[in-house]
């Protein structure tokens, strides 16, 4: 019934910091056996270790999409002393290794990024105004999210915490880690329980969650940028 099929709520599945030999091809293994897309944020420090490439051409080759979460996962963008040193380090950096990944460029494709928000606080130190101008610049879209289970502090009752937040919204963004703490170990039952709610996982993202689409200022960040930029 097309009623129904309107009313389902609809998830994406993200997972950052990663990838990690140990953890991240675990959570590959646990989307391929339910056919899940993710769309996974890696950091340039993490696809230099040793395994952490092959682990993120073997997701693209999978079909989930690569996004950009920063070169090192330090430095908050709008917290930096040199807002130009903190961009050209942590988003110009691996922009190449991204894109080569991901089959991305400034003409081609959705080149993706998520900023470091030490520990999911969305607030001033997100972004810098250079790093806004950089982003519109080079076509960026923008992903932040809207369902954050805090796995990584509970690493068996994130999953409760997660089905909660879906439950109440309509379109979730759901940001997990796929480092080693021991909380992937707990992802087959979260996709279970979605399974169990008939939501409808997708690959997109809803214009609430991505402030800047293809470069494109898709609503204000003043509240996400130091000087209100």
């Amino acid at each position: 019934m097309p009623g129904k099929e309107a009313d389902r709520r609809r998830v994406t599945l993200t997972f950052d910091n990663g990838p990690t030999p140990g953890v991240t091809d675990n959570v590959l293994d646990a989307l391929a056996a339910r056919r899940v897309s993710a769309t996974f944020f890696v950091v340039g420090t993490q696809l230099r270790q040793r395994g952490g490439l092959a682990l993120a051409r073997r997701a693209a080759a999978e079909g989930h999409r690569i996004g950009h979460h920063t070169a090192t996962h330090t430095v908050q963008l709008g917290a930096a002393g040199d807002p130009e040193e903190a961009v050209a380090a942590e988003i110009t950096a691996i922009e190449n290794d991204i894109d080569a990944l991901a089959g991305t460029s400034e003409t081609e494709g959705e080149r993706l990024f998520r900023p470091n928000a030490a520990g999911g606080v969305l607030d001033t130190r997100v972004f810098s105004p250079e790093a806004v101008r950089y982003l519109q610049r080079h076509r960026y879209t923008c992903v932040l999210w809207n369902c954050l289970p805090r796995d990584w502090e509970n690493v068996t009752g994130w999953v409760d915490r997660a089905l909660a937040d879906v439950a109440r919204i309509d379109w979730s963004v759901v940001v997990l880690h796929d480092f080693d703490t021991g909380a992937m170990d707990r992802l087959p039952a979260f996709l279970d329980g979605l399974a169990g709610m008939d939501a409808e996982i997708v690959s997109e993202f809803p214009d609430s969650c991505v402030p800047i689409r293809r470069g494109r200022l898709q609503h204000s960040l003043s509240h996400l940028t130091n000087g209100g930029g």
